[in-house]
C-alpha cells in the first residue's frame, strides 16, 4: 500500500461516499485506519491477566479472523488476478509493471511451493522454522508500507501533499522501524511456537539492536514536525490527522510495543485498515459498472456486487486457512513427531502471507493505472 499514485482528479472516479477528502468519513477513517486499535488495546493491556485472557481473546479473534483477517488476504487475490492475462501479457500496462505481475503471480508461488516440497520430503523442520521467520520479517515490511501508504492516500484525498524530501524521510523512517522491530523480535523470541511448530530466530548482536533503537528514536524526532505540520494544516479540510495516526500506529504501536495481546488483536486492525481502502476502491469500480447496468437500479447493483465481492472473500479465506489445509490432512501423511499436528496450516499461513505482500506491492504500486483511476476521487 506504500506505492500509491497521485493522479489527475479529473481522470478518477468521483468519490461515492458523500464525504469529499475521506475514504468513508472523518470518524470512520480515524477508526479504520488505526485509531480504533488504540481504544481496544489500551484496556486489553491494562486489564490483562495472563493465560486466561489469552485463551478468551484468542477465541474471539479466531472467530473474527473468518470475517476480517482472512477476507483481507482474499481481497488481494480478487483484485490481483482479475483480468490477469491482459495486465501481465497484454498491452494495457507498461513492460516494467507487466514483469512485476508475472513475478508476483507465477514465480513467487512457484518458489514457495518448491520450498514447501523440500521441507515436506526432507523433513527439514529447521528450514521451515526459518521460513516462518522470513514471514515475520515481511509482516513488518508490509505493516510499515501500508502505514505509509495510508498517509499518502489521506494526503491525496485532502490534496495536501508531501514534497519529495518529506516522502524520503517518512519512507526511510518506516524502514528503520521495520528492521528495528524484526531485530527486537529475534531477541525477545529466540525460539517460539506457532501452531506447534518452532520458528527460529537469528543471533543478532545486542549492539545492533541498541544502534537501531537510537536511529529509530532520532527518526521519530525528525518526522514529528513533518506530521504535525500536516495535522494542523491551516486550510480547512486539509488536516492529515487520520493518515498521521495510521502512520504512527502502524510503525510504533503495532510493531514496537511487545505484548501478548498484540499478536491477537493487531492483525484484525491491520486488516480493517487494508479493507477500508479496498472497499473504497471496489465501490468506485462497481459504481462505474452500475452506470452500464440495464437490468438493476444503480444503487441496488452496487450493493449487490459489493456484497458478492465480500461473500466470495469470506469463502476464499475459509478455503485458504481451513478448507484446503484440512483437505491435505486427509490425503497426505507426514511424521507428526517431527512437524507436529499443524503442518499444512503452517504451509498455507506462510504461503498466503508472503504471497499477499508481493501482490500488494504490485496492486498499490505507483504507476498502476487501475489503482490510480479508482482509488482517488
Amino acid at each position: 500500500m506504500g506505492n500509491v499514485q497521485i493522479i489527475n482528479p479529473n481522470s478518477a472516479v468521483k468519490n461515492t461516499t458523500g464525504d469529499e477528502g475521506y475514504l468513508w468519513g472523518p470518524y470512520l477513517d480515524f477508526f479504520l485506519l488505526g485509531g480504533g486499535s488504540l481504544f481496544v488495546l489500551v484496556p486489553v493491556v491494562f486489564l490483562w491477566s495472563g493465560d486466561r485472557d489469552m485463551a478468551s481473546l484468542g477465541a474471539l479473534f479466531l472467530l473474527l479472523a473468518n470475517f476480517v483477517n482472512n477476507p483481507h488476504f482474499a481481497h488481494s487475490y480478487q483484485i490481483f488476478y482479475k483480468d490477469f492475462g491482459g495486465r501481465a501479457f497484454g498491452a494495457l500496462f507498461p513492460a516494467s509493471l507487466r514483469a512485476r505481475y508475472i513475478f508476483s503471480a507465477i514465480l513467487v508461488p512457484a518458489i514457495l511451493l518448491c520450498f514447501f516440497a523440500y521441507v515436506y520430503f526432507q523433513s527439514d523442520v529447521l528450514a521451515l522454522g526459518y521460513g516462518a521467520n522470513l514471514m515475520l520479517f515481511l509482516v513488518g515490511w508490509h505493516y510499515v508500507k501500508q502505514g505509509y501508504g495510508m498517509l499518502q492516500v489521506d494526503a491525496a484525498l485532502k490534496k495536501n501533499f508531501f514534497n519529495d524530501k518529506e516522502k524520503k524521510i517518512l519512507v526511510g523512517n518506516a524502514y528503520i522501524v521495520w528492521v528495528t522491530s524484526w531485530v527486537l523480535a529475534n531477541h525477545l523470541f529466540h525460539e517460539n511456537q506457532i501452531w506447534g511448530i518452532s520458528y527460529y530466530a537469528f543471533d543478532i548482536p545486542y549492539w545492533i539492536l541498541w544502534a537501531l533503537g537510537a536511529v529509530s528514536s532520532l527518526g521519530a524526532i525528525i518526522v514529528t514536525p513533518i506530521l504535525f505540520g500536516k495535522v494542523v494544516a491551516q486550510e480547512k479540510g486539509a488536516s492529515l490527522l487520520n493518515g498521521s495516526v495510521a502512520y504512527v500506529v502502524s510503525l510504533y504501536v503495532w510493531l514496537l510495543v511487545r505484548h501478548p495481546a498484540m499478536l491477537l488483536v493487531i492483525p484484525a486492525f491491520h486488516s480493517l485498515q487494508y479493507m477500508a481502502v479496498v472497499w473504497r476502491y471496489r465501490l468506485n469500480v462497481e459504481k462505474k459498472r452500475s452506470d452500464q447496468s440495464l437490468i438493476f437500479s444503480r444503487s441496488y447493483s452496487v450493493r449487490m456486487r459489493l456484497s458478492m465481492f465480500f461473500a466470495i472473500a469470506v469463502i476464499l479465506g475459509y478455503l485458504m486457512f481451513w478448507g484446503l489445509p484440512l483437505f491435505f490432512y486427509e490425503f497426505f501423511d507426514y511424521d507428526q513427531s517431527v512437524f507436529g499436528s499443524s503442518l499444512f496450516l503452517y504451509f498455507f499461513l506462510i504461503f498466503v502471507n508472503v504471497h499477499h505482500y508481493f501482490m500488494d506491492s504490485v496492486i498499490w504500486r505507483k504507476g498502476n493505472p487501475d489503482t490510480g483511476k479508482y482509488l482517488f476521487g
